[in-house]
């Protein structure tokens, strides 16, 4: 029996991720959606493509939770984009009713699933995510750091003329502008990053992979990034499934590890069929500390607005 993925949301994002999923040939995807139709059409045109890139793949589209019961690992994508006069709390807000209902139907559904959640802002999301679920802390995180390093290997790559596959980078940290990608543990063909480009340049690729998002948004005019970020939860839902055992960075929960406890952060992690199944430390200068606890203290920010807001509907 093939294994089963679900895919919570059927914007871009949700909708690549769903049809990347089905590309590996090996998993079924279920894709949910509220918005009537919308998920089976786009499941059905994917089902369609199966014959051509010949996979046996099941893709169904659902408005309810009943065919993702017992899936393996869901997505959370679902959530609504910041929009012209709207402040940050707003968005925050929103999103975190609107994930936490999600994450309550997926809980009832999928009660042995393991959860990656996607939607922005996002280590927020995953906090929020985590609190909802009641899961151990393994079976709930974020993706974020594979995209943003996966910018930051791009904006080397095209810079130094060589292959993406041997640029090598770790972004640690909140998805945000606040982001720290370490350029210490940079490298190009084993070869460490200071040693081929001016400490100048660096820096501004560092800058641009910060701004990343909201570059794409900006040439986009409406809506933001699909492709890269689909890619890299792709690349999660494999990890776990194949149980690869894949060193990679995702926004996990973290119990005094970096000197953060209590809260979601980006850190490099081991992923598995266990989901998180090890955090690995690494070695960070006074510098790079001093990031990450800013990078950590701006996602404290919201977790603390998100929980007096709580507070207060509970009041």
């Amino acid at each position: 029996m093939r294994s089963k993925v679900t895919v919570v949301g059927a914007g871009n994002v949700g909708a690549t991720t769903a049809l990347r999923i089905q590309q590996l040939g090996y998993t079924d995807v279920v894709l949910v959606d509220v918005v009537e139709d919308l998920p089976q059409g786009k499941a059905l045109d994917m089902l369609e493509s199966g014959p051509v890139i010949g996979t046996d793949a099941r893709v169904t589209g659902s408005n309810s939770y009943d065919e993702s019961a017992d899936s393996d690992v869901v997505v959370i994508t679902a959530g609504i984009a910041r929009r012209p006069g709207m402040s940050r709390d707003d968005l925050l807000l929103t999103n975190m009713r609107i994930t936490s209902s999600v994450t309550e139907q997926v809980v009832k559904y999928s009660p042995e699933c393991i959860i990656i959640a996607v939607t922005n802002p996002l280590d927020a999301m995953v906090q929020n995510v985590y609190e909802t679920s009641g899961f151990p802390r393994n079976r709930v995180f974020g993706m974020a750091g594979i995209l943003d390093t996966a910018r930051f290997r791009t904006f080397i790559a095209e810079e130094l003329n060589v292959s993406v596959e041997d640029v090598q980078a770790l972004v640690l940290g909140g998805h945000g502008d606040d982001m720290v990608p370490l350029v210490r543990y940079t490298w190009v063909g084993g070869i460490p990053i200071a040693e081929l480009m001016a400490e100048e340049k660096i820096d501004q690729l560092v800058a641009r992979t910060r701004a990343g998002g909201g570059e794409i948004v900006a040439l986009l005019k409406e809506g933001s990034a699909y492709y890269a970020p689909s890619a890299a939860i792709t690349q999660m839902v494999e990890a776990v499934l194949l149980d690869k055992k894949r060193v990679l960075p995702a926004c996990a929960y973290l119990e005094g590890e970096y000197g953060i406890n209590g809260l979601c952060v980006g850190v490099p992690v081991k992923l598995g069929a266990g989901g998180v199944e090890q955090i690995m430390q690494i070695g960070l200068t006074e510098e790079e500390r001093t990031a990450l606890r800013h990078s950590a203290a701006s996602v404290q920010e919201l977790v603390d607005v998100m929980r007096k807001a709580k507070d207060e509907a509970a009041g």
